[in-house]
């Protein structure tokens, strides 16, 4: 343990590693609650293979990548709302944006081979994530404090109407809520934290923090706000579990904290059942 904190005070960048993971993680715990009861956690997965996309295209074109593939992962996320009530489902629209923005991305991997070796690398670290915390630094923990505590106000202040249009859309509408605003704000929030999440946990992963603290949390509580809250706890939870054995043993990070989501789902899913029996 000394030479775990004697390590966070040589090295800024594990405590810039540790801010931007813990966000992530919070930020992801919270909406996972309401994607996953809306029928609606494979939103993640496939704007993260929009988040690829649009980081091969960037680094392309020499861009860097957070700053385009913020607004084109925003911008594909309304637009999967948009189809949700149109002619082409929902999951297939989701199918179609997700194999669009993988050809497109391994397509620059290959109609720009003077700069192959830079986007393979940044291709990679989107998707699987780093393979150390190493890499974070005062700019990216500045950009993801703002977008994360935008996220975290979002979700505060429109609590009530989030809640209403989880659980009955229909009535929410009939009341005079504009459920196709909000679920629009859900997704487009929903976007920006998969970008956030790109560098160090891996966009292929971050549907791990989105839907498990979910489901464990679902296991034992059957309250939306104890839900919400019990999921945060496990998400960061893990996060922080994840960053540990990453140090310790040097492991990559994105796959750590997933690991340590599944082991957890595993534990709540164990209580719940003995709940159910008594």
């Amino acid at each position: 343990m000394e030479a775990l904190i004697s390590y966070y005070k040589t090295f800024p960048v594990v405590r810039y590693s540790t801010v931007v993971i813990i966000l992530v993680s919070l930020c992801a715990a919270l909406l996972g609650v309401s994607l996953v009861l809306k029928r609606f956690s494979m939103i993640g997965d496939g704007l993260s293979h929009v988040a690829f996309g649009a980081t091969a295209i960037a680094a392309a074109a020499g861009f860097a990548p957070l700053y385009v593939a913020l607004p084109v992962t925003v911008i594909a996320a309304v637009l999967l709302l948009g189809v949700k009530s149109s002619k082409i489902m929902g999951d297939a629209a989701i199918a179609m944006i997700s194999a669009g923005a993988l050809a497109v991305g391994y397509l620059m991997l290959n109609l720009f081979p003077s700069n192959a070796s830079t986007i393979a690398g940044d291709a990679c670290t989107t998707l699987f994530g780093s393979s150390s915390i190493i890499g974070i630094g005062v700019t990216d923990v500045i950009v993801c404090s703002v977008l994360a505590a935008a996220v975290i106000f979002i979700f505060i202040f429109f609590y009530h109407k989030i809640f209403a249009i989880t659980f009955d859309e229909g009535f929410a509408t009939a009341t005079g809520t504009k459920a196709r605003v909000y679920n629009t704000l859900l997704a487009a929030v929903t976007g920006i934290v998969i970008v956030l999440a790109m560098k160090m946990v891996g966009a292929l992963l971050i549907s791990a923090l989105i839907t498990f603290p979910a489901l464990s949390a679902m296991r034992v509580f059957k309250t939306f706000k104890k839900v919400v809250v019990c999921s945060a706890i496990i998400s960061v939870s893990c996060a922080l579990l994840g960053i540990i054995v990453c140090i310790t043993a040097s492991t990559p990070i994105g796959p750590t904290i997933a690991v340590a989501n599944i082991l957890v789902f595993a534990g709540f899913f164990t209580a719940g059942k003995l709940i159910e029996k008594k």
